[in-house]
């Protein structure tokens, strides 16, 4: 009845396999292609070097990594902000943000240039901070300047106070030697605006050096300003301008000798100026999720739909051959105790030769 040898027998399992075999490549495929395709989004310079703009990090607390970021060209704008009591920081308590890129410009006058916050028009001390950076400090403690004088430099957003000498060629624009600017405020809105003073301005690359209106070797004095931007922590100065109402402690003053006419109708002051005015770094508001973000966040909610459905038919379509082969079986041999009987008889190699 019986007989003690092997037979080759093509059923089910030789389907059912590699047919779950290919699913399950597919599945481990579509997956291992989502995560190569977030790796190179991410790690491509040319679909990130449009958000690549220069930043400076302004950190506000010291128990987390809370920060608001102040970028080149940035619009500005959002809620105001305060600086955390957690850090003993010198300005604790202080607003700061809010202001926005077309409030950037203020005058001649130092402490000008405040969308908020400057009711008291001749000092400038307690004021806030709305562009994200406290103002210059000058010698005499003008106006209560040193409240932000130099030992501070190591708190203030951007680095310690630099300036940096423009000048340009004949080649561009219609200029004598003696027609030299300066910029002054911290060293990092220095660097990334230099260089667009020399895209824009063709103005001769320099490099900052760190600023002091207290020494008498200071290439500019507070008389030379003949612009202040963000809130007065900026300025434009010529040596060849001098305000002699410059020490008029009035912030909203509109007295101030003119320009001489040279530098008035100067087109390389008018681009420095220009420049100044739309690419300062000023702090933005809280950001979004950049377009390149929502890509990626796209494709990893996407992967795990995909994923997950995937799973799931799987799961359905493993059911269904399940509930096949065991129909099969059944019109195969039988009744549940003569499947099992064969079951068994496959596992000791032995073949029952009288089927029903």
């Amino acid at each position: 009845m019986y007989k003690s040898h092997t037979r080759q027998k093509a059923g089910l399992d030789t389907i059912i396999l590699p047919f779950t075999l290919k699913l399950t490549e597919i599945y481990l495929y579509t997956s291992i292609m989502d995560r190569l395709i977030i790796q190179l989004l991410a790690s491509t310079p040319l679909l990130v070097a449009g958000f690549n703009k220069p930043q400076i990090r302004l950190t506000i607390a010291f128990t987390n990594f809370e920060a608001r970021i102040m970028d080149q060209w940035g619009n500005g704008g959002g809620k105001w902000a305060t600086i955390s009591g957690d850090s003993q920081h010198p300005f604790q308590g202080r607003t700061f943000g809010g202001a926005k890129r077309y409030e950037i410009r203020g005058t001649r006058a130092f402490g000008s240039g405040y969308p908020y916050g400057a009711s008291n028009q001749s000092t400038i001390a307690d004021r806030p901070f709305p562009f994200g950076v406290w103002p210059l400090y000058w010698d005499q403690d003008f106006m209560d300047a040193d409240e932000y004088g130099p030992r501070y430099d190591v708190y203030r957003p951007g680095g310690f106070v630099a300036s940096v000498p423009l000048r340009t060629t004949t080649d561009h624009f219609n200029v004598t030697e003696d027609e030299v600017y300066y910029a002054v405020g911290d060293r990092e809105s220095l660097l990334p605006l230099m260089i667009s003073y020399v895209t824009w301005c063709h103005a001769t690359p320099a490099w900052p050096s760190r600023f002091n209106a207290s020494t008498t070797d200071a290439p500019i004095k507070l008389e030379n300003v003949i612009q202040y931007f963000r809130a007065s922590s900026f300025a434009l100065a010529s040596p060849a301008y001098n305000n002699t109402l410059a020490r008029t402690p009035k912030s909203d003053t509109k007295d101030n000798m003119p320009l001489p006419e040279f530098m008035e109708y100067s087109p390389f002051r008018k681009c420095v100026d220009d420049v100044t005015e739309n690419a300062l770094a000023i702090v933005n508001t809280i950001p979004g999720p950049t377009p390149l973000d929502m890509f990626v966040n796209a494709l990893n909610v996407g992967g795990i739909f995909i994923c997950g459905g995937m799973l799931f038919c799987l799961l359905v379509i493993g059911g269904i051959l399940v509930t096949i082969r065991a129909v099969c079986q059944t019109l195969l041999y039988g009744d549940p105790d003569t499947v099992a009987r064969a079951r068994r008889e496959r596992r000791n190699e032995l073949v029952y030769e009288n089927h029903p």
